[in-house]
């Protein structure tokens, strides 16, 4: 699958209405433009060093997912350049195989995180209470086990810093709770399917988030979808209760953030050649697993 040849510099003369810590996002009127840049962020921090490829795996897998989801109303309009807008045809090289064009919607001021197993932020409240996000978990678990059955945790997003988990209680009065018993259920049915997939794959989808918006009154799932980004990717031949796996996501960058005396300010550390090179293969070994396609530049 072929990609941009060049790094991504800019779209002069065309809208932008944000940057994010990887994403550029540019205005199209009705549409949105998304760039997926190769940056790397790691504890909040963008960090110097791009990982090669890593924007248009994100971009791809992002891709492959909502043409799977196709019967789950979402944002995605195309991720082909050749049917970009007209205005958009300078900008080809930069934008090809790391861009898709996107419905505008209203975005839930929600995160919805889908946890099948014990991990990260999870595995920390576990240890406290046995419980995540208000939800009561049986005694006995492992860092990595298995959850009797996947437990939706939303989060409350933060514009700086990180997000706050908070109960269902609370996500309903954010939201309504109609509105929320709504995403609570499709993004527990798109992390099953997504789960069921990767599976299949050699690939242990152990959490994820999802972000939906609204339009028109549909609520559309938006944003990414199950990335390496959004997503623990674990491979399922070196997993193992009791110890933190080895993963196909940044992990392996703040792991190695990790043996630095940095305090996780700016300005970040630059990364060696080695710790770029092991975590641009990662990005691109759970495209190939999941797509079963590869990224390149040609």
């Amino acid at each position: 699958m072929q990609v941009a040849t060049q790094a991504f510099i800019g779209l002069p003369g065309i809208k932008k209405l944000r940057s994010g810590k990887v994403r550029e996002v540019f205005d199209l009127g009705e549409m949105l433009l998304f760039v997926v840049t190769d940056r790397i962020s790691a504890f909040d921090v963008i960090l110097a060093d791009p990982i090669p490829y890593k924007g248009a795996v994100l971009n791809q897998i992002s891709a492959f997912w909502f043409n799977r989801f196709d019967d789950i109303k979402n944002h995605f309009v195309t991720a082909d350049v050749e049917q970009f807008p007209k205005e958009l045809e300078p900008f080809r090289e930069q934008l090809v195989g790391r861009s898709m064009i996107v419905k505008k919607t209203k975005p839930l001021p929600v995160e919805c995180v889908v946890r099948g197993y014990l991990a990260g932020s999870g595995w920390k409240e576990y240890q406290e209470s046995h419980r995540i996000c208000g939800i009561k978990l049986p005694s006995g678990l492992k860092q990595a086990s298995p959850l009797p059955e996947p437990i939706f945790t939303p989060a409350t997003k933060a514009e700086q810093g990180h997000d706050e988990n908070i109960d269902m209680k609370r996500c309903g009065q954010i939201l309504g709770e109609e509105l929320a018993d709504r995403v609570k259920a499709l993004s527990l049915e798109i992390y099953s399917r997504g789960r069921d997939h990767a599976a299949r794959c050699g690939i242990i989808v152990a959490d994820t988030k999802f972000e939906f918006g609204t339009v028109g009154g549909d609520l559309l799932l938006i944003d990414e979808c199950l990335t390496p980004d959004s997503s623990r990717f674990w491979p399922k031949d070196q997993y193992a209760v009791g110890q933190s796996s080895p993963s196909f996501d940044k992990q392996f960058v703040r792991d190695y953030l990790e043996t630095l005396d940095w305090d996780k300010t700016p300005p970040a550390p630059r990364l060696p050649k080695n710790v770029i090179e092991k975590t641009s293969a990662k990005y691109l070994e759970a495209f190939r697993r999941l797509t079963g396609n590869e990224i390149g530049s040609g």
